[in-house]
């Protein structure tokens, strides 16, 4: 016992496994669930206060996502990211996503792209709430949406992997410094100019989104990464 802070689970069995899921991901962002180190589903079962089976569950639901990685007769480990790794997975999204915003902007129609318009202040409210999980999932939401625009589902899915990928550990302490809410600002920027029509502004924007990120992620204490 004692990795995690204790959180009250609902009981019900076919919900049990999400809300298992749910608070490791909290614990991965906040850092309580250290990269390199693995765990138990028994021991961190004891810290829940449930059976083994649904934390083994979800955790295989977090192996699916990248996030941990089984290791034999002892659990899972949390996966490491490292600087080399951060710097390669920025190049491949930037090579990816600054063209396809450019392309997005000149054929997407304008109710499409307003449509990304709630995502986007949904980004901006849950940084400025402290609400990281709701921050990491609008702003999932938001790019992989734009990016479906372009029609290419095979773009999509190379880009959701290397954003499990590279997520990030720590969160909590660049939320504290308030260094969240002018990367979340950013996706309304990014918004107005493709509505604009400016093609060429978007992918700066982009290009200076996908740094901003980067910087972030070089801003936390151990290994890490981010959403952008």
């Amino acid at each position: 016992m004692g990795h995690l802070t204790r959180r009250d689970l609902n009981a019900s069995v076919e919900r049990l496994r999400d809300q298992v899921a749910h608070a490791l991901r909290a614990a991965l962002i906040s850092g309580e669930l250290r990269p390199g180190v693995v765990y138990s589903a028994p021991t961190l079962a004891e810290d829940f206060g449930i059976s083994a089976t649904p934390v083994r569950e979800a955790m295989l639901d977090l192996a699916r996502e990248g996030l941990v990685e089984p290791v034999r007769n002892k659990g899972f480990r949390v996966t490491e990211v490292d600087e080399r790794d951060l710097d390669q997975y920025t190049e491949i999204r930037a090579l990816i996503e600054i063209p396809v915003v450019g392309r997005v902007t000149r054929t997407a129609a304008r109710e499409d792209l307003e449509a990304l318009r709630p995502v986007a202040e949904e980004i901006v409210r849950a940084a400025r709430d402290h609400d990281l999980i709701g921050y990491l999932e609008a702003d999932r939401r938001f790019h992989l949406t734009l990016l479906g625009l372009a029609g290419n589902e095979r773009l999509v899915e190379t880009v959701g992997e290397l954003r499990k990928r590279s997520r990030l550990y720590g969160l909590t302490a660049l939320d504290e410094r308030g260094e969240l809410i002018p990367s979340a600002e950013e996706h309304l920027e990014l918004l107005d100019l493709m509505l604009a029509g400016d093609a060429r502004g978007a992918e700066r924007c982009m290009k200076r989104h996908l740094g901003h990120v980067r910087s972030l992620w070089a801003t936390s204490e151990g290994p890490a990464g981010a959403s952008g």
